[in-house]
């Protein structure tokens, strides 16, 4: 048995896992799926980048678990990374899901060179925080109009300090134990800096046939690759 600790990206919440998380119990393991500060039903509560990892960090001890796998998808990448290696030896391995992983000194927005500037101006003009896509943004994405309705509808304002203040790591990213999850349908699959850590031996790659946001797309699906690396 292992514990996954499930973290949705940006605009997302716990309830995101909502179809994951049962078929990860049927298999006998322990799921938590976790909401970030300033997200879904904490909401309002103030929180930047450093707060998140803290969330993590925070969960895996207050649930006193072991042989974790932290999983992150889209912004939560970051976030997880820098936990993952917090967390000691209760860490069993990570799982990123279609996401960002950190760089030391580095935040989300510097992963997007050609939009920073753009980002950055739009979460300045929505009070500090990134708002959630509009139903254009989902297309291509193999989600159904229900399923993106259902996003939409729960998704949350993004806490903008998240996005801009800087990772922290002690160690090399690629010593960690971990799966990254490429999304086919996104298309360019895994950036350089993936590409590199993917190279170094002890990251495995998968490739999942659907788009950005698999927890609701392909649920199954990812059920079944988080459990097969539960057994790396």
């Amino acid at each position: 048995m292992v514990n996954f600790v499930l973290v949705a990206g940006a605009w997302l919440g716990a309830w995101a896992w909502d179809e994951v998380v049962p078929r990860l119990r049927a298999a006998g393991h322990g799921a938590h799926p976790l909401t970030l500060s300033g997200l879904a039903d904490k909401r309002g509560v103030p929180a930047g980048q450093r707060t998140h990892v803290q969330d993590i960090v925070g969960e895996v001890e207050r649930l006193d678990l072991r042989d974790v796998v932290l999983v992150g998808h889209s912004y939560a990448g970051i976030p997880v990374g820098q936990a993952a290696e917090r967390i000691g030896e209760r860490l069993s391995r990570v799982v990123f899901v279609d996401s960002s992983v950190p760089a030391d000194g580095e935040s989300f927005v510097a992963g997007w060179p050609g939009e920073r500037a753009k980002l950055e101006e739009a979460i300045a003009g929505n009070g500090g925080f990134w708002a959630p896509p509009a139903a254009a943004d989902y297309a291509g994405r193999g989600l159904t109009d229900e399923q993106v309705a259902r996003i939409m509808a729960r998704s949350t304002p993004h806490p903008g300090a998240a996005l801009t203040e800087p990772a922290e790591l002690t160690r090399p990213l690629g010593e960690l134990p971990a799966t990254y999850v490429t999304c086919s349908l996104d298309g360019a699959g895994p950036g350089p800096r993936v590409a590199e850590l993917l190279a170094g031996g002890r990251w495995r790659l998968v490739e999942l046939d659907t788009g950005h946001w698999p927890m609701f797309s392909g649920p199954g699906e990812l059920a079944r690759i988080l459990l097969d690396s539960a057994e790396r």
